[in-house]
């Protein structure tokens, strides 16, 4: 009778068995040292050795996770720094100068950028620094048609002409790029900022940070230029 129950016991119903009574093996301790488990390597290890090898493996992917989660926390930390001192240099600028000087200041110091330009779409007005505006039907500003139409930061390589018209004799330094637009209603405009690093600024980063950026300079410009 008995050799007929362990032939017609099927692994599904052992393993139903044994999550119905997860006490099994604690009242059969023997059990455990007796059993063996197959090992990729070809030798087969005992239960217990096989339990401690998935608690090392889970142990170490949860650890791996908590560490992955504590540095995104970080980087959100540093990134909440620099907006805030990004925001706080745009809001203390009282002229379109002070503001542009401030955002260079800001951008080299906390965002560790080699080379920023500003332009704003507008026909030329009196201004003491030099191509901050570019007229709306000026043959430059065709070869970022591209990079403006889609609205959204875009990076890569600039050509030697884009990174001539924007950062000028230090064009052949710059080695990656990325330009965020700023098209509102009552400013049009870009901001772009260069790296000596080739792929510093590349297609896979994520857009929602530079987004922001965007923003903040652009809204600020905006209230600038209404009280100008």
């Amino acid at each position: 009778m008995n050799e007929q129950i362990k032939t017609n016991l099927t692994s599904t119903q052992v393993e139903q068995y044994l999550r119905e009574h997860p006490e099994f093996f604690n009242e059969h301790l023997h059990l455990l040292e007796q059993m063996r488990i197959p090992h990729p390597s070809g030798v087969a290890v005992s239960l217990i050795s096989k339990q401690l090898e998935i608690f090392r493996a889970k142990h170490q992917e949860l650890e791996n996770q908590l560490t992955e989660l504590i540095e995104i926390a970080r980087e959100n930390d540093t990134s909440y720094v620099r907006m805030h001192k990004l925001t706080l240099a745009l809001l203390d600028s009282k002229t379109i100068e002070e503001a542009v000087e401030n955002l260079e200041i800001v951008l080299s110091e906390y965002f560790l950028t080699d080379f920023v330009a500003i332009r704003v779409i507008k026909h030329q007005p009196d201004s003491t620094i030099a191509n901050l505006y570019i007229d709306p039907d000026s043959e430059d500003l065709k070869q970022f048609n591209k990079e403006l139409s889609s609205n959204q930061p875009t990076y890569g390589r600039p050509t030697l002409s884009q990174a001539k018209f924007l950062f000028g004799d230090a064009a052949l330094e710059v080695k990656s790029y990325a330009i965020m637009p700023m098209m509102f209603i009552d400013l049009e405009g870009f901001l772009a900022i260069g790296s000596r690093e080739d792929g510093r600024y590349h297609f896979s980063m994520g857009s929602l940070f530079l987004t922001q950026i965007g923003e903040i300079v652009g809204t600020r410009l905006i209230s600038l230029l209404k009280d100008n």
